[in-house]
């Protein structure tokens, strides 16, 4: 990859989280700002900055070569590299049954519901252009967002769609007599964030492997932190366990 994309609150955070990506200087590449950021209303629907981060073309060639390096050094015997493969595929699985559970079968899409009418007026007084497309049955909502503002309405690590997530959920039962779940979700977020903190679980326990060296996570909400212990759950080379007080609490991983 010669590119990096990345969301930030300002647009320096945003290429200094695209150089670590990439993992070169800033004289090495060439930044484009994609989008600019802005404040949001109340604190909701802030807009992120946008860079694309692209390397600068004689350094090109040179790129791949670190991640290919970091995928050598990890197996030391063949037969452990056939432990690690199994036990990976093992860990990814896991957290599809209990982080984001499968959406029911007997869903059936609707267009009118007190959800989707707080969502449409919400959003378009923080001045959002968006879609929403929603499904229920007796016990769930699912609604999907799309449109140009979706990376606003998901906000940093999705914080902004849990907030507004947990606002919904309020809407659609108060004064219900039975508990509805509301699930969010914009541009596919939930499961590709999913998707990138397993590969986050995976890559750091092969690093504690190697370096017989625990590692401290940044902090992370409730759900970030359930996803890493179920990717590593399995693992009979390391274990995880959380410190901290919120909103500062972190995942350690560390030798079995």
């Amino acid at each position: 990859m010669n590119f990096s994309e990345k969301y930030g609150n300002d647009i320096e955070e945003a290429v200094a989280l695209a150089l670590r990506d990439l993992k070169v200087s800033r004289d090495e590449v060439e930044v484009e700002v994609l989008e600019e950021p802005s404040k949001g209303f109340l604190g909701l629907g802030s807009k992120l900055a946008k860079v694309r981060v692209t390397l600068k073309e004689e350094e090109k060639p040179e790129e791949p070569e670190p991640a290919v390096e970091e995928i050598k050094e990890e197996p030391v015997k063949v037969s452990e590299n056939k432990e690690k493969k199994e036990s990976k595929e093992k860990d990814n699985k896991a957290p599809k049954k209990s982080i984001i559970a499968k959406r029911p079968d007997d869903l059936v899409e609707v267009e009118d519901h007190k959800a989707l009418d707080f969502l449409k007026k919400t959003t378009e007084e923080m001045g959002l252009e968006l879609s929403f497309k929603a499904s229920v049955n007796d016990e769930n909502i699912y609604v999907d967002i799309e449109g140009k503002d979706a990376g606003s309405i998901i906000g940093k690590r999705g914080q902004t769609l849990d907030a507004i997530q947990y606002l919904t959920s309020l809407v659609v039962n108060k004064d219900s007599e039975k508990y509805i779940r509301v699930i969010l979700d914009a541009e596919n977020y939930r499961s590709r964030r999913e998707k990138t903190l397993q590969q986050l679980a995976n890559r750091l326990a092969g690093k504690v492997v190697r370096t017989k060296k625990s590692v401290r996570l940044e902090p992370m909400n409730p759900y970030e932190r359930m996803v890493i212990h179920a990717a590593l759950h399995n693992s009979k080379k390391v274990k995880t366990r959380s410190e901290g007080e919120e909103p500062y609490r972190r995942v350690i991983i560390e030798l079995k």
